[in-house]
Parts: C-alpha cells; structure tokens; sequence
C-alpha cells in the first residue's frame, strides 16, 4: 500500500478506471434487455424477474469462490477469468438459446461479474490507503455509472436497428477490449503479507472479534444491494407495463444513469471527510421514494421523473459497499474476507428482483415497489441508530484480523 501522502486517485486510471468504464458500458448496454429478451421468448413477468434473479444468483454463487481464486491466484489473473467468462456467455445470450439455456447463461454471467468485480475490488482496496478510500471507491462506482449511461444509450440504438441480440453482442465486444486493457495495463501486485493457514477459521474469528459492528453494517449493505437490483428489474417490466418501447426503456435508464453520475464523486469526498453515513443514508432514502413513486407513472416522462430520484439516491451511495467492505476486511486476508462481503451483500441482487417476482404474481407489479420501500426504510433505521462509523474505527489503518 502506498503511504498516505504520496498516493493519488488518478494512479489506478489504466490498471483500474479505465477498464472497469468499459466493463461497465457494456453491463449497461446489455441489463435493460435481459427482461425485454426473456420476455420476447414467450415468458410471463414473474418469470422474467426470475430471470433477472438469476444473474444474480451466479453473482451469489462465486463471491466466496472468487475470493479464494484471488487469493491463490491474485488480482490480475483473476480479473483477466472474470472477463473472459463475460465474453462467452454475452455472445451465448445473443445467440437465442431456449428458455433454460438463457437461465443457465446468465448465471454464469452473474459469475463472472462477481469475479471480476471481486478481484478489482481486492486491488483497489490493496493499494489504496484508508483515508483515500472513499473517493476510490466512489470512483469506481461513478464509473460503473457512467457506463450506466452510455451503454444503454449504445445497447438501445443497437437493438432499435438489430434487434435485441445486439445488446448482449455489444456487450462481448467491450469485455473482450477490457481484456486487453487488463492484460497490458494491469500489474500483478507482489503480496507482502502471506494469507493465513486455516483460513476459514481465522475470518471467523475477525469477524466475531467485532460482532456487532459486522451484523449491523451486513445489513445495511443487503438493503442497498435489495433496492438496486429491484431496480434493474423493476424499471423494464413497469415500463413494459405502461408500454413504452425496448429504446424508450432503454432511454430511462440513461437518464437515471447521468443522475448518478453527478453525485457519484461528491458522495466519496464526503465519506472521506464527514464518514460513511454520509453516504449510505441518503443513498437509501432516495432509491426508497423513487422506487415507490414508480408505480404512480403513466408515461415516459413521468417514468423519467421517479428514475432521476432513483439516480441520484443511488449516486449518493456509489462505492459505499466496497467501501464498508474493504473498511471492515482483515489486510491478511482481504480477498477472502471481501468475498464473504460481496455473498452477504448480493443475497440482496437475489432478494430484490425475487421480491418482485413474488408480488407481481400474488398482488400485482404495483404492490412490489411498496415493499421494496419499507425494506429501505429499515435500512435507514439500522445505518441511523446501530452502525458505529467505519471511517472513526479505521482511521489509525488498515490492521490484520
């Protein structure tokens, strides 16, 4: 890790920032579809949330894995997996498969997003010292969002001309120059502190050595997860509903995108300097009113409204899990550690389009956005009255478990 003062944000643009934007555009071109292509396959919308759900379930399945892969493989091989992997399940996704091949696709997309989101987070967090944390963090999250913008613009122009296939095709394309980006940019790191033997048992032991610190912030960050994978299904299936086109959905989620993007690198300067509640609160209380004002829209104007709600609340909480994560991650054993993060955190990627898939067949799609806003508000309760702030309990540096 660098000393404080000679470390600069702009240090990791080629070996992080720059292939993370194009991993990041390419998800966007190719997210917004994944309902619309499942539902162009003859699908209810129950079962096109399910499919939704199951990217993140391959995100679910590989966190721990993927910790243990960079542990023994190190960060730049084990991004180099992840994106290979994107590759050849986006162009298996384009290629029209049946109804259980596409489920089994984008689990194994879900898979490689947890690898290689895994391994870049281990890098950044291995080289960037804690009181420049947020604003890393932030940064790779805004650019997360900035793909958010662009790729959907990109990915909705290609299926308004090609079809829905293009989007997926798009997205191979950008991981496969990401690839490359990684491979010549990217430098292995040379690990001083070994990892230690029996692992499992050694991050039990960090982790109980600050019980109540790990429970609270756990589920802080499942809640965040809940409501911004509720909304990546949530938004094309309402859209569907009040039938707005592939392009006009496609249109809402690069207004919603370019919200983020204006708030993304303010919210890691203020969980630098302030904490990180700064950040998770507002994040939480934003995604919560916009998600509920999407059932009140009718059009793609008012749909517009509620999703630049939505932007900015999520905006405001860009890289706040990978923050809190890497806050709380033993420097012994940070990949492994992050790993079980991420299994904790992306039980929410599952939670929040299943929330939706379950409502939308018992109830109806209006009825999920109510749900989902309580299970905000919850968060906000816990992050406001039990969470100590993981900036005040870091500031001496990062310490092994």
């Amino acid at each position: 890790m660098s000393p404080p003062g000679d470390f600069r944000v702009r240090s990791l643009t080629g070996a992080v920032y720059v292939p993370s934007l194009l991993f990041a555009i390419g998800q966007g071109a190719a997210i917004p579809m994944l309902p619309l292509l499942a539902l162009d396959l003859g699908l209810s919308v129950p079962l096109a949330g399910a499919i939704v759900a199951a990217r993140a379930f391959g995100t679910l399945l590989f966190d721990v894995p993927a910790g243990v892969l960079v542990a023994r493989l190190g960060e730049k091989p084990t991004m180099l997996i992840g994106t290979g992997l994107l590759v050849g399940a986006a162009i298996g996704v384009g290629a029209g498969p049946s109804t259980w091949m596409l489920a089994v696709l984008v689990v194994v997309m879900g898979a490689a997003s947890s690898i290689w989101h895994l391994a870049r987070l281990t890098y950044a967090a291995e080289v960037t010292p804690p009181a420049h944390r947020g604003r890393v963090m932030s940064m790779l999250g805004g650019l997360g969002r900035i793909g958010s913008v662009l790729g959907p613009l990109a990915g909705g122009a290609a299926v308004e001309f090609l079809g829905l296939a293009a989007a997926f095709y798009l997205q191979a394309a950008f991981a496969v120059v990401a690839f490359l980006t990684l491979a010549v940019r990217t430098e292995a790191l040379d690990h001083a502190v070994a990892v230690p033997p029996r692992l499992t048992r050694h991050l039990l032991r960090h982790v109980a050595g600050e019980k109540r610190l790990m429970s609270t912030v756990a589920v802080v960050s499942v809640v965040i997860q809940v409501l911004r994978s509720a909304r990546e299904a949530y938004i094309p299936l309402w859209g569907d509903a009040i039938a707005l086109s592939a392009g006009q959905i496609a249109l809402v989620f690069a207004v919603m995108s370019a919200a983020e993007v204006v708030t993304f690198y303010p919210a890691g300067v203020l969980s630098d300097r302030l904490g990180r509640k700064w950040s998770a609160i507002p994040c939480m209380a934003l995604l919560s009113v916009g998600i509920a004002l999407v059932p009140l829209t009718q059009s793609l104007v008012t749909l517009v409204g509620a999703a630049i709600v939505i932007g900015i609340g999520n905006g405001l909480g860009a890289g706040i899990q990978m923050t809190l994560g890497s806050d709380l991650a033993p420097a012994d054993a940070r990949a492994p550690f992050l790993g079980m993060w991420r299994l904790g955190a992306d039980a929410g990627g599952v939670a929040g389009p299943s929330i939706i898939a379950g409502a939308a067949s018992a109830v109806g799609l209006a009825f999920a956005a109510f749900l989902l806003t309580g299970v905000g508000v919850a968060g906000i309760v816990v992050m406001a009255a039990f969470v100590p702030e993981t900036l005040q309990q870091r500031a001496r540096g990062d310490q092994p478990g």
